[in-house]
């Protein structure tokens, strides 16, 4: 075995280990209370909870794709309109803000009494599938927008000079340039989107609105927490694998990548095609796109700076929850981000690990099919039939969250490695550099940007993270996102406007430092 095949291996075996821990607490959960599975199995909470996941993922995946594809157009058609790189940072926004702060700004402007009711006099009824629609676009919708567009810029000029001199309209433009570029990457874009719908806890429970919006997640988070009816979360949870499974065995089907990675965009010469009224639309199209994207954050915005000295009260009870939250978000994306850079180290060679590490990267976002509420939920069930699901909570929680962004920082890291790698492994090879000296010498000069754009990344869906944390937290265990939570419950809205506007803070930091990084990788490394 390699040297380098060492960490590789305890890596896989770690992550072998937390899905299979969790399967096995299922599968005896399943066996154990097989009977009260069975009747679990004929009520209609069960099956209602099942139409409504269905449900809710294909509306919000519908919405968010639907919607991205004309402001994809309109940004790659609109390659220098005036605040474009205002709006592109605008759409990284979402991707870096934790679910339920995002659902507080929704709230504040959607809400019975929020801006919209304000100034329009009505508001939808928020709490309900209307509410988690309008989330789940708010945070899909740029996801989509980003890759559809960046798909759409990395079209040839060649493509559309040709176009030009062939005297097309915006017709055969659509049918012939623009919908086959899309075409390529839509299925891989809204499988993803379909995934993240189906396996949404925060926003369901917190917009839900009663047992007729729930979804599996939620459903199996009230069973183990509220009814402590394990045989009940066993059976949700299988449900729910099986939900994912289906979905994504369906998306392989058609040969699309889970999680596209379209062309860098160019700036491409464009024929004349379009009318004023075309640049009219597309400006509409983008500004609307602005607003419904950019009013919940500076909801968040106004209503932090509004109140933010409604927490000095609660001074200590914020500051260990903020401690506790920052302490698990840096192990988490550590353990995270040694775990991808492993995993690319091991995929360099040709003998059998390197080549499974191979198969893992390329199909990195398959590990989106085991929700990681599910993989909590089993190890919720082990740990508390031993007595120790709060003993062992924080090191429970730190490992499903580095778990969950695995796939990210795998991605972000395998395609770094990859640029670089064509230039320098042969020589690495010839000079006999390996291990930790060409780690210093070579990896981390030119790929720190990366390390850090992966580790910001995975510590901000950490500190966002509330579905682990609420299986798991406690009083003595108290993160942001769960304290918010609970300050939105209790209907104090001073304090959570306060929290939300400092978790939101936290994220975009760090968040924000990373991409920085990543910018500016040029600078101060080896040439």
């Amino acid at each position: 075995m390699r040297r380098e095949s060492i960490p590789v291996v305890l890596v896989l075996t770690v992550m072998a280990g937390l899905v299979a821990g969790a399967f096995v607490a299922l599968s005896t959960g399943a066996v154990s209370g097989g009977a009260p599975m069975l009747t679990a199995l004929g009520q209609s909470h069960v099956w209602v909870a099942v139409r409504f996941t269905l449900l809710q993922a294909v509306l919000s995946t519908g919405l968010s794709v639907g919607l991205a594809i004309p402001v994809a157009r309109a940004i790659a058609r609109r390659g220098d309109f005036p605040g474009r790189r205002l709006f592109m940072l605008l759409l990284t926004v979402p991707l870096a803000l934790p679910s339920l702060v995002a659902v507080f700004g929704i709230v504040t402007v959607w809400g019975r009494t929020g801006w919209l009711s304000v100034v329009a006099g009505f508001a939808p009824p928020i709490y309900g599938l209307a509410g988690i629609l309008i989330a789940h676009v708010f945070f899909n919708l740029p996801f989509a927008i980003l890759l559809l567009a960046a798909r759409l810029e990395a079209i040839t000029p060649e493509t559309w000079r040709l176009a030009g001199q062939l005297g097309f309209t915006a017709g055969p433009v659509w049918w012939l340039i623009e919908w086959p570029a899309l075409r390529s990457v839509l299925p891989g874009v809204a499988a993803t989107v379909f995934l993240v719908c189906v396996t949404s806890f925060t926003v369901i429970l917190t917009l839900g609105g009663g047992p007729w919006a729930t979804t599996l997640e939620v459903a199996i988070y009230q069973a183990l927490r509220f009814d402590f009816d394990p045989p009940g979360a066993v059976l949700l949870a299988l449900l729910q694998m099986a939900l994912c499974l289906a979905a994504t065995m369906a998306i392989r089907a058609t040969g699309a990548s889970m999680v596209p990675m379209p062309g860098v965009g160019r700036e491409a010469a464009r024929a004349g095609w379009f009318t004023r009224g075309g640049r009219l639309m597309d400006g509409m199209l983008v500004t609307a796109a602005a607003v419904f994207t950019g009013l919940p954050i500076l909801a968040v915005t106004v209503s932090a700076a509004a109140n933010a000295t409604a927490i000095w009260p609660d001074g200590w009870i914020v500051g260990r929850a903020t401690g506790t939250s920052l302490a698990i978000a840096a192990v988490a994306a550590s353990l995270s981000v040694g775990a991808a850079w492993s995993l690319v180290v091991a995929a360099r060679g040709d003998d059998p690990m390197g080549r499974l590490a191979q198969r893992l990267i390329s199909g990195g976002a398959v590990l989106l099919v085991v929700p990681p509420f599910v993989v909590g939920a089993g190890w919720f069930l082990a740990l508390n039939q031993a007595g120790l699901a709060f003993t062992l909570a924080p090191l429970a929680i730190v490992a499903i969250n580095a778990l969950m962004s695995l796939p990210f920082a795998l991605r972000i890291l395998s395609a770094a490695d990859e640029a670089v790698g064509r230039d320098l492994n042969r020589l690495c090879t010839n000079l006999g550099l390996a291990g930790w000296h060409r780690f210093r010498l070579i990896d981390w000069p030119r790929l720190r940007h990366a390390f850090a754009f992966a580790g910001a990344l995975a510590a901000a869906l950490s500190l966002g993270d509330l579905g682990i944390a609420a299986l798991f937290g406690s009083e003595r265990l108290m993160t942001l996102p769960l304290l918010l939570q609970q300050r939105m419950g209790s209907y104090r809205q001073a304090d959570a406007a306060a929290l939300a506007g400092l978790l939101a803070l936290l994220c975009l930091l760090i968040f924000g430092t990373g991409e920085r990084v990543a910018r500016g990788r040029g600078r101060g490394g080896v040439s």
